[in-house]
């Protein structure tokens, strides 16, 4: 399976629906993607459809499984600041749609009242949703996996490859498993067991960089915070018709951060520090070395957005994730005991949950 969110989130879906399950994790510990990122459940600004329903189920049952593991919810909801004013044009199109259900329009003199810790100077609007949920991912992968086996009883083999896989049987690079039913999570490893049948999506791996920095003692955001870069990259937003016109301002005024594939996101952890972010550049096989020009122009953004003159970074990392479909998961089913799931979209901890339920709802 793979021991990544979505090798988890298939796990749990498996196992409540009473079957007996193995994880084989190639690695020691989960240090891909899951954990190399904010931890933010993301449902507002996901694409709608499939994405965006499959973000409602997982925020959902995040919901009930985070008490149930003893994983911290970190903070909710969404502050979304619009800087200009065709940003906030998107905003007032997106708040028409059924997708803002629950979401809020207000001006920047309310935000303020209601999160001091934006900077509304010079604001047009602000979206807030309730709808999101943030996590520790470094705590919360671990501890996810930990409790499937604690109270699901499900196995975990680490630090085992997996050389062949279909037909009911596994094989690694230390047993041979049976099963009825294998789920292939493959992540980033697209040129592995997996790959015969993902081929024809020809997919690709997009590196993204990140920073986790300290604010002055004090300073609480108690929510995450997004700004106008994202509303012309998440497709909930980006497909409006109003959002070409904020599109053509943005390649004006901030072509580097547009060229970097930056858009900001804003979390906080339960030490007070903040995770910032975020880069996309899209490789075949992506460079390891992250470009300061890029956290500098992050770190720009996140003065632009929120009151910090001054931040100390504490961290530095890059993540990975597949990229290239047309959609935002491929699932494919090479015979029908096996199903391989890739999320392509950078979208796993927002939808893995939903699309684990649909993958077993749809082999029954």
């Amino acid at each position: 399976m793979g021991a990544g969110i979505v090798g988890l989130a298939h796990a749990l879906a498996a196992a409540r629906r009473g079957l007996r399950v193995a994880v084989v994790e190639r690695d020691h510990r989960c240090v891909g993607a899951s954990i190399r990122n904010f931890g933010f459940v993301t449902v507002t600004g996901q694409p709608a459809g499939d994405t965006w329903r499959r973000a409602r189920a997982s925020r959902d049952i995040w919901a009930r499984v985070a008490p149930q593991a003893g994983i911290a919810i970190e903070h909710s909801g969404l502050w979304l600041l619009a800087h200009r004013p065709r940003a906030a044009e998107v905003l007032k199109a997106f708040m028409r749609t059924p997708m803002a259900q629950g979401n809020e329009l207000v001006d920047p003199s309310e935000a303020a009242a209601r999160s001091p810790a934006l900077r509304t100077d010079g604001a047009t609007a602000a979206m807030w949703s309730p709808h999101e949920l943030r996590v520790e991912s470094r705590a919360a992968i671990p501890r996810l996996a930990a409790w499937l086996a604690e109270q699901h009883g499900v196995v975990f083999h680490w630090g085992e490859a997996v050389l062949e896989a279909g037909g009911g049987r596994v094989r690694t690079s230390a047993r041979t498993l049976e099963a009825g039913r294998v789920v292939l999570c493959p992540g980033t490893a697209l040129t592995g067991v997996a790959a015969p049948a993902i081929a024809r999506h020809r997919l690709d791996l997009t590196r993204l960089q990140m920073l986790r920095v300290r604010p002055p003692p004090g300073f609480r955001l108690g929510s995450a915070v997004m700004a106008d870069l994202s509303l012309v990259r998440y497709g909930g937003y980006a497909a409006l018709p109003e959002a070409a016109p904020l599109l053509a301002q943005l390649q004006s005024e901030a072509a580097a951060s547009l060229a970097a594939g930056i858009h900001l996101i804003v979390v906080q952890s339960a030490d007070g520090t903040l995770v910032v972010g975020d880069s996309h550049h899209r490789f075949a096989t992506p460079e390891p070395f992250a470009d300061e020009q890029v956290d500098q122009l992050i770190l720009k953004h996140l003065r632009e957005s929120l009151k910090l003159d001054q931040v100390d970074v504490v961290e530095r990392w890059t993540g990975v994730y597949p990229t290239g479909a047309p959609v935002d998961c491929v699932i494919e089913a090479p015979d029908a005991d096996t199903r391989v799931v890739v999320v392509t979209s950078g979208t796993g901890a927002s939808t893995a949950f939903g699309i684990a339920e649909e993958v077993f709802d749809g082999w029954e």
